[in-house]
């Protein structure tokens, strides 16, 4: 594992990332506080011991990387407009919403959270359970004023 000092780094950027997701005032900005939150717990979930505990670190970012893949496409398609036969902005917000719900482990795309959460730590649970799902419940806020 990390010694002390690599965990309080880790932890550190892990708020600054929530930080700047929540107090931003453009997507690209929100993008990226939940991709610093992303880099900052992938090494916390890791152990360079046993190679079968970093299995639920390489579900863990595939998911957050589909998670942002979409939110990236509904952040472009709201900024340019590119469809302008919608009667409102629906679509590109139920996609936000979807990601968000994706990164957060929510119903009904929670299917990858129970064997992630099997294989790591008490400590690692408690911070994907907890601060991790932060800044998207927030950014589901943003979205229903959309």
């Amino acid at each position: 594992m990390y010694n002390n000092s690599m965990k309080l780094l880790f932890l550190s950027s892990l708020m600054m990332g929530t930080i700047l997701s929540i107090s931003s005032n453009s997507w690209l900005g929100i993008w990226m506080g939940l991709e610093i939150n992303l880099l900052s717990i992938i090494p916390m979930l890791t152990d360079s011991k046993n190679m079968m505990i970093n299995e639920p670190a390489i579900k863990y970012f595939i998911i957050q990387a589909m998670a942002s893949t979409t939110l990236l496409i509904s952040i472009l398609i709201i900024q340019t407009k590119y469809m302008m036969w919608w009667d409102k902005k629906n679509i590109p917000s139920m996609m936000i919403m979807s990601s968000m719900m994706m990164k957060m482990g929510a119903a009904p795309f929670h299917f990858w959270l129970p064997e992630v959460m099997s294989s790591t730590s008490w400590i690692n649970c408690l911070v994907l359970m907890t601060w991790q799902k932060i800044a998207p419940m927030l950014i589901m806020s943003y979205c229903i004023k959309l």
